[in-house]
């Protein structure tokens, strides 16, 4: 494991710089900047920096690392549309009308959005800091050749790539996203170094259709990825209760130098473009999980990107500040600031929430009942197909 540093004990990293905004799809698409800028000025405003928590720039990206994960030809036509977004774009490259369009300096702005989410990697595994988190980064669908589902480039693989060739022997990667992280999962399906788990919701359902509980790695690598589908209306504790079953033994089972988590929120239930039931509370409970497991399984490294999230003032800056103070080790504020609400009502003309804390979520029982069983089936799918590969058995999920 050469290049891993001395234990930076207490530090965390939080990558930011006002160009990573550029990350624009324009117009009224979901995946709106402004939910990384109020994030970041939520977690200014409850006084999380300090005391060892601190904003990094994001350093560099040479083309060259970005070739290792993604095709010349599906770079150099996000180069050619960065430049001229009306140019004709072949549609085998994901790029146009539709869920990802293109837009005016796409390329730069992708690539350092990759370059954070390295950097996120290097501090954390240099020793530089215990944790590092990448709001802006976390775009798992891109292809190694052609965008997908809001995202160009895969900086989760980025990251997850340059680990492996500066030491790291086993890499786990959590996805908590409502969407199946297929662009990562694909991208490593071969390689017995990287654990992919992903809970999101039935490709039955949702995009990209994929992330059944059959897709256990490629041919090269069996195990080597987890999918548990989830059914709409999953509550907080059957998803909770599935985390438990699922990705704690396998986590603990592969032995992971360093822990790599993907934080999309959009599991929430008021989530415009999904179906699940989960609340921010809930989101709590999970970053308390990974810290945990970061701490228990690989000496604390834990490296986190932000991924999805519609509910734009509701919900992504109270997760993901959230996601910030637990691994900074501090307590969030019980109520949001003031000045952040008004903040956020006068970009978004928006009436912020003023507490941290969500009511339960309100769902069907039969409905919930339905959930219930899907989790259930799915977690005694990875119990049967992927936990023998690492030796181990899960309990069944409660909830």
């Amino acid at each position: 494991m050469a290049g891993r540093g001395t234990r930076a004990a207490g530090r965390v990293a939080l990558l930011w710089d006002d160009r990573l905004t550029g990350y624009d799809l324009g117009g009224d698409h979901p995946l709106a900047p402004i939910r990384v800028e109020l994030t970041m000025a939520l977690i200014r405003e409850s006084g999380l920096l300090g005391n060892g928590a601190v904003e990094v720039p994001p350093g560099t990206l040479d083309e060259a690392e970005l070739l290792r994960l993604h095709r010349p030809e599906f770079v150099d036509t996000v180069k050619r549309l960065s430049v001229d977004a009306t140019a004709r774009a072949d549609a085998a490259f994901g790029l146009g009308p539709g869920d990802t369009p293109a837009f005016p300096g796409m390329h730069p702005t992708s690539m350092l959005v990759c370059a954070a989410s390295k950097e996120a990697a290097r501090q954390v595994w240099e020793g530089e800091a215990d944790h590092a988190f990448n709001p802006a980064g976390g775009l798992h669908h891109a292809m190694p050749d052609r965008a997908a589902g809001f995202c160009i480039y895969n900086d989760p693989a980025v990251a997850i790539d340059w680990l492996l060739e500066h030491g790291a022997e086993r890499v786990a990667y959590v996805d908590v996203d409502v969407h199946h992280g297929d662009g990562v999962e694909v991208t490593f399906a071969d390689d017995p170094r990287v654990l992919t788990i992903s809970l999101h919701e039935s490709g039955r359902f949702l995009f990209p259709g994929t992330g059944h509980v059959s897709d256990i790695g490629g041919a090269g690598a069996p195990g080597s990825a987890a999918n548990v589908p989830l059914y709409p209306g999953t509550t907080g504790d059957v998803w909770l209760g599935a985390f438990d079953a699922v990705v704690d033994p396998l986590v603990r089972a592969f032995a992971p130098d360093i822990l790599v988590t993907q934080l999309g929120c959009d599991t929430h239930a008021t989530d415009p473009l999904a179906h699940l039931s989960l609340t921010v509370d809930d989101d709590a409970a999970i970053y308390r999980r990974l810290h945990d497991l970061a701490h228990e399984v690989c000496e604390g490294r834990w490296v986190a990107f932000g991924g999805g999230g519609y509910q734009i003032v509701d919900v992504v800056p109270r997760a993901w500040t959230l996601a910030f103070a637990e691994m900074a080790g501090v307590a969030a504020p019980i109520d949001t600031p003031m000045s952040w609400q008004e903040l956020a009502y006068a970009r978004t003309g928006r009436t912020p929430p003023r507490s941290f804390t969500d009511d339960p979520a309100r769902v069907n029982p039969e409905l919930r009942e339905q959930a219930q069983r899907a989790a259930q089936e799915s977690v005694d799918a990875v119990r049967r197909l992927v936990l023998p590969h690492h030796g181990v058995r899960g309990p069944r999920v409660h909830g």
